[in-house]
C-alpha cells in the first residue's frame, strides 16, 4: 500500500504563511496549509480557546467564536493544531504500514466536538486527532483488538470495584463497599464480565496508542511557531494536552 504523503501540490518548502512546512516527519514535509485548514473549521465544536481545552465543544455563537484573540493564544493555538495534524499524519503511515482500509474523511465540522470526559482521559491533543482522523482512530480500533485481557485481570477488577457491581436493589437500600457487601447486593460476576473485559482490553488500547504515538514523534522536527505547546523553549509554553 502507498504511504501517504504530508506534503501537498501546491505547497513548497521554505517561506512564510501558509506555504512551506509546519512540521517534518522522517524528513517528509506536513505543509502549514493542512494546519491552517484545521484551524480555519469552524462549527460547533470548532477548536478556538488556547492549547489546553480547545478541542471541546464552546455552544457559543458565531461572532464569540469569532473574536480576535491573543497573539500569545494565536501561537498556542497554532502549536496545538500542529500536533494534532502531525498525529493524523503518523496514524496514515502506520495505517499504511499494516495495510489497514482508513474510510473516508467525513466532514471535519461534524466530528471536532470532543467529550469533556475524553479531554480528561486522552489530553486535547489525543482526543481531538481521535475526533478529526480516520487514521488514528483506525489504528486505535486494531491496537485494542491485538490487546489480550487474562482472566485474572478481570476477576480482580471485579473484586476491587464493589462499588461498580452494586445491585439496583442493595443500592436504593443504600449500601456501600465500605459498610461490607453481601455476595446477594452484587450483580453476578457472569453477566460482568464481558464488560469489565471490554473496558479493560479499551484501556490497555488506549496505553498502546500513547505509546505508539510517543515512538512515532521521535521522527518528527517542528518547523518555528509549530513547536508542541508544552515546549519549555518557546515563552508561551504549556504543559497542557
Amino acid at each position: 500500500m502507498e504511504r501517504p504523503r504530508g506534503l501537498h501540490q501546491g505547497d513548497r518548502p521554505g517561506g512564510d504563511g501558509v506555504t512551506g512546512h509546519a512540521a517534518l516527519v522522517d524528513g517528509e514535509a506536513i505543509a502549514k496549509s493542512r494546519v491552517e485548514a484545521f484551524l480555519d473549521v469552524r462549527g460547533p465544536g470548532a477548536p478556538h480557546r488556547g492549547a489546553g481545552n480547545c478541542a471541546t465543544s464552546p455552544h457559543e455563537p458565531a461572532p464569540a467564536r469569532r473574536q480576535a484573540e491573543a497573539p500569545s493564544a494565536a501561537r498556542q493555538r497554532r502549536r496545538w493544531a500542529t500536533q494534532v495534524v502531525v498525529t493524523d499524519e503518523l496514524a496514515r503511515r502506520a495505517c499504511a504500514d499494516r495495510s489497514l482500509n482508513v474510510p473516508e474523511e467525513v466532514s471535519p465540522a461534524s466530528v471536532l466536538a470532543v467529550a469533556e470526559t475524553d479531554v480528561a482521559d486522552l489530553g486535547s491533543i489525543v482526543a481531538a486527532a481521535l475526533a478529526h482522523s480516520p487514521a488514528a482512530r483506525t489504528l486505535l480500533a486494531a491496537l485494542e483488538a491485538e490487546q489480550t485481557v487474562p482472566e485474572t485481570a478481570v476477576r480482580g477488577y471485579y473484586a476491587r470495584n464493589h462499588d461498580r457491581f452494586l445491585t439496583p436493589e442493595a443500592l436504593r437500600r443504600g449500601v456501600t463497599p465500605f459498610d461490607g457487601v453481601a455476595p446477594e447486593d452484587l450483580l453476578p460476576y457472569d453477566e460482568v464480565r464481558e464488560g469489565i473485559s471490554r473496558e479493560l482490553r479499551k484501556a490497555a488500547g488506549r496505553k498502546a496508542f500513547f505509546g505508539w504515538l510517543d515512538q512515532a514523534r521521535a521522527g518528527v522536527t517542528y518547523a518555528h511557531g509549530h513547536e508542541h505547546p508544552g515546549d519549555p523553549s518557546h515563552p508561551d509554553h504549556e504543559h497542557r494536552h
